[in-house]
C-alpha cells in the first residue's frame, strides 16, 4: 500500500488566542518529521504556520511552503526548507493540492476556512478522494460542523454527497487518523497486487 508521503496542513497565520494553538501546531509538526511526511503549507513564517514549520525542521522533517509574491512581506516568508513562490492565490493553492497526499485543518481564520472548504467542496464534486481532517483543538471546528449539519437538515447537502471529513479532537490522533483512512481507500500497488495473487 502506497503511504501519505505530504500532507498540506491549512492553519493561521496569527498564533490565536490560546496556548493550545500553538502547542498543536507544534505536535503535529513533529509528528509529521517522525513519520517522515513532508508539510505542505502556506509559506509564512509567523503564528501557526510559523510554529508547524519550525518544528517539522527542528525535528529534522522536510518542509515545502507555497507563497504568492505578494504575501511574502506581510505573512514574512519563511527563509528553511524549500520555498516555492507564486503568482497568485489560485495558482498557490493548485501547488498545495498537487502536492499533498491529505490536508488537516488545524484553527485559522478566514483563509484557512476558504482553503478548507474549498477541498471539502472539490471532495464532494468528485474531484478528489485525499483525505480532509478537522483538528477539532478545543472544539474550535464545532460550529462548522454544526452548520453543515443544519445544511444538511434544511435539504441543501444531500444524503449521496454528504461532506466527506475526518475530525480528531487531539492532535496525537490526527496523522493515525490520516493513515488509517488511507490505507482502507487507497488501491492497493502493483506489487501488492502480485504477492495477493500469488497467495491465490
Amino acid at each position: 500500500m502506497s503511504k501519505i508521503k505530504a500532507v498540506c496542513v491549512y492553519c493561521g497565520s496569527s498564533p490565536g488566542t490560546e496556548p493550545d494553538y500553538v502547542k498543536a501546531a507544534a505536535k503535529l509538526g513533529k509528528s509529521l518529521a517522525e513519520n517522515g511526511v513532508r508539510l505542505i503549507y502556506g509559506g509564512g513564517s509567523v503564528g501557526l504556520m510559523g510554529a508547524i514549520a519550525d518544528s517539522v525542521i527542528k525535528h529534522g522533517g522536510a518542509v515545502t511552503g507555497i507563497i504568492p509574491e505578494f504575501l511574502m512581506r506581510k505573512e514574512r516568508a519563511a527563509r528553511q526548507g524549500e520555498m516555492i513562490v507564486t503568482r497568485d492565490m489560485h495558482e498557490r493553492k493548485r501547488r498545495m493540492f498537487d502536492m499533498a497526499d491529505a490536508f488537516v485543518a488545524l484553527p485559522g481564520g478566514i483563509g484557512t476556512l476558504e482553503e478548507l472548504v474549498e477541498q471539502l467542496t472539490w471532495a464532494q464534486l468528485g474531484r478528489h478522494q485525499k483525505p480532509v481532517l478537522l483538528a477539532n483543538i478545543n472544539g474550535f471546528w464545532a460550529p462548522l460542523v454544526d452548520l453543515i449539519d443544519h445544511m444538511q437538515s434544511l435539504g441543501f447537502i444531500h444524503a449521496s454527497h454528504r461532506l466527506r471529513y475526518l475530525i480528531v479532537d487531539r492532535i496525537e490522533d490526527a496523522l493515525p487518523s490520516l493513515f488509517a483512512h488511507w490505507a482502507k481507500t487507497q488501491p492497493p500497488t502493483a506489487a501488492e497486487q502480485r504477492t495477493i495473487i500469488e497467495r491465490l
